[in-house]
Formats: C-alpha cells, structure tokens, sequence
C-alpha cells in the first residue's frame, strides 16, 4: 500500500474511534457522522491505491460501486453504505432533517449504534482488500 493510501486509512481508523468515543459520550449524531466518514475514507483509501488521484463524491454507494471494480470481494456491502449516506448531510444540519427537532436531538443510541456497526463493516472489508 502506497503512503498516501496508508494516511487514508489510519484517518479512516481514527475516525471510527471518534465515532466510538461520540457514542459513549451521549452525542449520538456526531457517532453517525463520524462513521460516515470513517467508511468514506477507507474507500478513498482503495480508489487513491489503484491510481486515483482526486474523488469528487461523498457519496459511499457511489465510492462502494466504483471500489467493487477492483475488488469485488466489497459486493454485499451496498445496504451498509446507503445508511450511511443517508446521515451525510442530516447530522451536521438542522434544515436536512424534515423534523423541528435539530440533530443533536434527533439521532438516537441506536441510530449511532447502526451507523458504527456500518462503518465497521465496510472499514474491515476494506482492510481485507489491502491484506491481499
């Protein structure tokens, strides 16, 4: 693995313990959040490996369908990524959400818990592509 890839993924690791550490501390959105971005890291991790040298999207189904190319070993993992796509916007911004209710108080323990469930999961595939 290339050094910038390897920056990708330990951003990737260090965001997924944030989200850990947002879960315990009550701030459930944040951990939805940060799982968010732990998975589109370790996907940027893989496309920047195989010679990309900008990704233009924050999108994971979309980051997951291009990966899956190369590795097709990440196929399953569609469900994963569009939950957390859905968090993307909604965790940082009040007006996202069609509620009166603003993020941090809307997302809840188990929200968070999904999220981070999702976030690892698509993290250890990831990992496993780089092992091969």
């Amino acid at each position: 693995m290339g050094p910038i890839p390897q920056r990708w993924l330990r951003q990737a690791r260090a965001d997924l313990d944030a989200a850990r550490d947002s879960l315990t501390a009550g701030h459930h959105e944040w951990a939805c959040f940060q799982s968010q971005q732990a998975a589109e890291k370790a996907l940027e991790a893989l496309l920047l490996e195989q010679g990309r040298t900008t990704v233009v999207t924050h999108s994971l189904a979309d980051l997951l369908e291009e990966a899956t190319r190369y590795y097709p070993t990440l196929a399953g993992l569609e469900e994963q990524a569009k939950a957390l796509d859905a968090v993307y916007l909604a965790t940082r911004y009040p007006n996202a959400l069609v509620s009166e209710k603003a993020p941090a108080e809307y997302y809840s323990r188990e929200d968070a818990e999904r999220c981070l469930s999702c976030a690892e999961s698509i993290l250890s595939a990831v990992v496993s592509c780089f092992a091969t």
